[in-house]
């Protein structure tokens, strides 16, 4: 009996699209990973409270409905796959997923159900089409019959460069039975005050906390940053954006090595836009002993309720953990901090340059990150092997220290990092070799462009035991085992985005399965 069912080229439905990736159904629940890097969800079977399947033109979709209220919307499933999923969900999560049918009569008139946050417009007992009130900004009653909701429209690419719903109007008679209301009170009332009471409506009016003068290297400029219950809003001179939480992919808090200042990253997926560049990474800078003290504009109900364990009513500490905290707690996106790497001078990062661009080089548990300009994410599963390369060729005292750090990742795409400290090898080394990623030129220690030659120095005749070691490693094996994929529930860890090239997959566009 197999561990698990692999899928390839499965669909994750929402707002803004459809995103491909892999799907994993396993005994311990559901993951799924976007192709080529970005979100990553994980579901505990613990969380699941309903499955569904529905046929939708050219596949099937798998519905999965958790404790929270939130629904997922997996599609790209064969007719095969059903029954075969279906067996392994009944013996391994205990689920017996419900088939439902989808409407394709075109009529616009039928019933609404609520469940959790998801509102479904039922044809019958067919589903016409359901809209998530998360994403619900604006809801009012026209009238004594007529409930409107406005959607939130963003400025992440998901939403720029497809359709996006805008707005919906339901028109409900006074003699409908489903919302029984009365003369003071008819059944659009009964409706418009369900989905008050699960959508997060008003989030648009009032900040829950607002920070100013906030400092942003990319896109580069001074911003007032308001955070709202299902969004945040980046007020600038010239531009303005407003970006969804379901686009925030991971939170980085990474200290700058001088201490003087902080890193806060927002890694989206899709990412913002300004003119014609992507920003998939917000890098804000923080003054590293800067004290705020912040109260949440949100009622005792809320936080004792929804935000129970997430958010605090108050707030005073360094302004960037504070910021981050507050963050956390509305969006969900889990925080990566600084890992066990320490540099020469026990900081956490080190000098380098990508590019034209002088910047610091984070290792970290799960990946490297480059800032702050262009900021690049690496996750280490992403990596084909990493080479230590001797910096320049004119053998110079200046080149003799410094050497190059080039990356090669498994889609064929380089990332080589220049100009890192010749004292900082053996941090760097050794760091990596523990991660158990492969370096390239071990093997080649005693040629000019092997590792030792990164450490050879004409001005230095001692016997160098680190360098010795090396020597002595370089005629092992390789390890060809891959590194594990990423852990969304670790802190540590890097998080995948778009900037490594999507993986090539040869699976069928129907989704070819795998058995692990």
């Amino acid at each position: 009996m197999t561990d698990g069912h692999l899928f390839n080229n499965i669909l994750l439905g929402g707002r803004g699209g459809t995103n491909p990736g892999q799907l994993k159904v396993h005994a311990g629940g559901i993951a799924w990973r976007k192709q080529g890097g970005g979100k990553i969800i994980e579901i505990d079977k613990a969380d699941i409270t309903s499955l569904t399947w529905m046929k939708v033109p050219r596949a099937y979709q798998l519905g999965v409905r958790i404790k929270d209220g939130l629904f997922y919307k997996f599609i790209g499933f064969r007719e095969q796959d059903v029954t075969n999923l279906t067996n392994f969900i009944q013996k391994s999560i205990g689920i017996t997923p419900e088939e439902k049918q989808l409407s394709v009569s075109g009529h616009n008139w039928g019933g609404v159900d609520i469940n959790g946050n998801m509102l479904t417009f039922l044809v019958g007992s067919k589903q016409a089409f359901e809209v998530s009130l998360a994403d619900v900004a604006q809801t009012q009653q026209q009238g004594k019959t007529d409930v409107y909701l406005e959607f939130h429209v963003d400025d992440t690419t998901g939403a720029n460069e497809k359709d996006s719903l805008m707005d919906l109007s339901f028109h409900v008679p006074t003699s409908n039975t489903q919302f029984v209301g009365d003369e003071n009170r008819p059944p659009a009332q009964v409706l418009l005050e369900k989905i008050l009471s699960l959508a997060d409506i008003g989030s648009s009016e009032e900040a829950v906390v607002t920070f100013e003068g906030i400092a942003i290297l990319t896109p580069r400029g001074r911003y007032g940053v308001e955070l709202h219950l299902s969004f945040l809003r980046l007020q600038g001179q010239a531009t303005d954006f407003k970006i969804q939480y379901s686009s925030v992919v991971r939170l980085f808090l990474l200290p700058k090595s001088n201490q003087t200042h902080t890193f806060v990253i927002i890694t989206l997926d899709p990412p913002i836009r300004k003119g014609q560049t992507l920003y998939p990474h917000i890098v804000i800078q923080f003054e590293a002993e800067a004290i705020v003290e912040r109260h949440l504009s949100l009622s005792e109900e809320l936080l004792a309720t929804k935000y129970k364990d997430k958010l605090d009513a108050a707030y005073k500490g360094l302004t960037s953990e504070v910021f981050t905290k507050v963050l956390r707690g509305l969006s969900g996106a889990k925080v990566t901090r600084v890992g066990s790497f320490r540099s020469c001078q026990g900081g956490y990062a080190v000098k380098s340059s990508l590019k034209a661009e002088d910047g610091l080089l984070y290792p970290l548990e799960k990946g490297f990150f480059f800032l702050p300009k262009p900021p690049t994410l690496i996750l280490h599963d992403e990596i084909e092997y990493v080479e230590f390369e001797r910096h320049g060729a004119g053998g110079s005292s200046v080149s003799s220290h410094y050497f190059d750090l080039l990356v090669k990742l498994k889609n064929d795409q380089e990332h080589l990092f220049r100009n890192i400290q010749r004292s900082e090898y053996h941090s760097l080394f050794d760091f990596i070799s523990g991660k158990g990623l492969k370096i390239m030129n071990l093997g080649d220690a005693q040629g000019t462009n092997g590792v030792s030659a990164v450490l050879q120095n004409s001005d230095d005749d001692a016997v160098d035991p680190h360098l010795e070691r090396i020597k002595n490693e370089a005629g092992g094996e390789e390890s060809d085992e891959e590194d594990e994929d990423f852990v969304a529930e670790e802190d540590d860890g890097g998080s995948p985005t778009d900037d490594s090239e999507e993986e090539e997959s040869d699976a069928r566009e129907s989704g070819d399965e795998k058995e692990v």
